[in-house]
């Protein structure tokens, strides 16, 4: 079973523990989470912004790709005689140079009529008489002055993309062609890698590839696109890169939007709903908003580092906690062991303290004591005696008077029990003390004491009387010790009225869950100047060698370490009382008053 001072000791050493963790770590995780803080958002900032500069320099290379090829053309067309265009000689010979110039990005050459039938043609497929009269990048360029088409499989069956321009001469139209390699684009595309999933990709405005992922892509082009476009159906945010220069403006609440504008790299982050893997994704425009150059990239991958940075920081927190768990286990393990060593030594000083006070007491009691026994001890001498003289008779030859005989026996028989009786008590206040608790009934310990000082009350010419309330709750105490607390205050009363005399009231009773016993004597009061301080050690008002003034210091101790309370009412001149609060134990009052 779990005692009270194991119950104290536990709770002071988890306080003491609670109060180390909490001072120690409390500056560390606020340190630590404002500086985490700071880093993360420093960091994202930092690779949002140079991922953004990349997409956008990247995305200013593929449109100066495509406006290259377009301008060769345009100026193939601009320079050139139709006349030529429709030599297959030409064709050829201009196609080689366009082929050493650029490095075989030009695949072929060809001139298509108003009928999209292909008049002239230079390349490696057998494409002379094509007709392209249906095809969509036809029509388109008939419409317009210059064309990039979007990727298509054509006659040819493979995917490629052409660059045309329109030529009007003599009431006719006439379109120049050219298709574009198409693995060289892809290729050029794909240079912006970062990281192991890192990857960039052109889709037009239908959600339809122009380039092909290295990898298998995990999102739904389609779903990028009503990102972009604003149509998603969860909530998303698109931010405007921290690139200097970036025009932001607000539209409705929301950072705007405009997909078809050029020069500026948007971001945002996607969550795959399937999978739940976050990327990462840029944007820009291309070829005046018809195609999108997206970067993807997962989020773990992109903050990798933050991320190790983070679990680094969070093992060291721990290891941090586990050492100061451990730190403040010890300290409060050696803490409490000294305390508890420390409350050893001062209860065995008190023990110490109680016993002098005792001793104290008992050669105040002395000389009470040396005149209750002195009587009886007179009588049974003189009794003696008188039986001594009967024998005397006797041996003259008188007869002996038995009645007599047996009356003295019987005195002598009564005042050594008597004596006895006396000497019971003093030994039994005189035996050590003991700290030991138990349930008491303070009106027998009041009696036991009273009757203890009667005598001296008798000499010093006061009357006691005890008012002693039936029925009172126990009290849990240790009843040597609360005999040592009632014996030192009725000695100080009767020390009081010594020289005058008067009256000691000794009252017991019951009020609010506590017993109350108060001492009060007429003597001459204490002065308002020294109430404060009667109860500090070695305080003392009486002559020397009287008092040692710890009379009352050591009621205070045993009163307080029995959960209770002294408390004192004086008056100089009327008198002064005493009032000693216990609480109850487990017993029942029967008849509180």
């Amino acid at each position: 079973m779990i005692t009270a001072d194991e119950r104290y000791y536990s709770s002071l050493r988890r306080n003491i523990m609670a109060i180390i963790i909490t001072v120690s770590l409390m500056p560390l995780l606020a340190m630590m989470a404002i500086a985490g803080y700071q880093f993360h958002t420093a960091y994202r900032h930092k690779v949002v912004d140079h991922l953004a500069a990349l997409v956008e320099r990247h995305a200013v290379h593929i449109d100066t790709f495509l406006n290259e090829k377009l301008a060769d053309i345009s100026s193939l067309a601009a320079i050139k005689p139709l006349e030529k265009l429709q030599d297959p000689q030409e064709m050829e010979n201009i196609l080689a140079m366009f082929q050493e110039k650029h490095r075989g990005v030009f695949v072929d050459l060809g001139l298509v009529d108003e009928q999209g039938t292909q008049v002239a043609y230079a390349g490696p497929f057998r494409l002379i008489r094509a007709q392209y009269r249906d095809a969509s990048w036809f029509r388109e360029a008939m419409n317009q002055p210059f064309t990039i088409s979007d990727v298509f499989l054509g006659l040819r069956g493979l995917p490629h993309f052409i660059v045309a321009v329109r030529i009007d001469k003599g009431g006719h139209q006439w379109v120049l062609r050219s298709t574009i390699d198409f693995v060289a684009f892809n290729r050029l595309v794909e240079e912006l890698r970062v990281g192991k999933t890192g990857q960039a990709f052109i889709i037009n405005t239908e959600g339809q590839f122009q380039t092909q992922p290295h990898t298998k892509l995990g999102l739904n082009p389609k779903e990028l696109l009503r990102v972009v476009r604003g149509e998603h159906s969860s909530k998303m945010e698109i931010y405007p890169s921290a690139v200097e220069g970036l025009n932001i403006t607000e539209s409705f609440g929301a950072v705007a939007r405009d997909p078809y504008a050029s020069g500026a790299a948007y971001w945002f982050e996607y969550t795959v709903p399937e999978s739940q893997s976050r990327f990462l994704v840029f944007y820009q425009s291309l070829k005046g908003g018809r195609w999108y150059l997206f970067y993807v990239q997962e989020t773990q991958d992109a903050f990798h580092d933050l991320y190790k940075a983070r679990a680094l920081t969070l093992g060291v927190l721990a290891l941090s906690a586990l050492g100061v768990a451990f730190t403040a286990w010890a300290l409060s393990q050696r803490v409490v062991q000294r305390i508890i060593q420390v409350d050893r030594e001062k209860e065995m000083m008190n023990e110490q303290v109680i016993e002098a006070g005792k001793l104290a007491s008992i050669g105040e009691l002395a000389a009470g004591i040396a005149h209750e026994i002195n009587n009886p001890v007179a009588i049974m001498v003189e009794e003696a005696g008188w039986i001594q003289d009967l024998l005397q008779d006797m041996e003259r030859g008188e007869s002996l008077d038995v009645e007599e005989v047996r009356r003295s026996l019987a005195q002598i028989r009564t005042q050594g029990a008597r004596c006895k009786e006396i000497t019971h008590k003093l030994l039994s206040f005189a035996r050590r003390t003991d700290p030991t608790v138990q349930q008491v009934q303070i009106n027998k310990l009041v009696q036991e004491v009273v009757a203890l000082v009667e005598q001296r009350a008798r000499y010093a010419g006061v009357n006691v009387r005890t008012h002693l309330t039936d029925n009172l709750p126990w009290v849990a105490m240790s009843p040597s010790e609360m005999q040592q607390v009632l014996l030192n205050l009725i000695n100080n009363a009767l020390d009081a009225m010594e020289k005058t005399g008067g009256t000691l009231d000794i009252t017991t009773r019951y009020d609010n869950g506590r017993v109350i016993v108060d001492v009060a004597d007429t003597g001459e009061g204490i002065p308002q100047a020294n109430l404060q301080r009667i109860f500090d050690p070695f305080f003392t008002t009486k002559p020397v060698g009287k008092g040692t003034g710890l009379g009352l210091s050591i009621c205070y101790g045993i009163v307080r370490k029995m959960g209770g309370d002294i408390t004192v009412n004086s008056a100089v001149g009327v008198g002064t009382t005493f009032h000693i609060h216990l609480p109850a134990g487990d017993g029942v009052v029967e008849r509180p008053f």
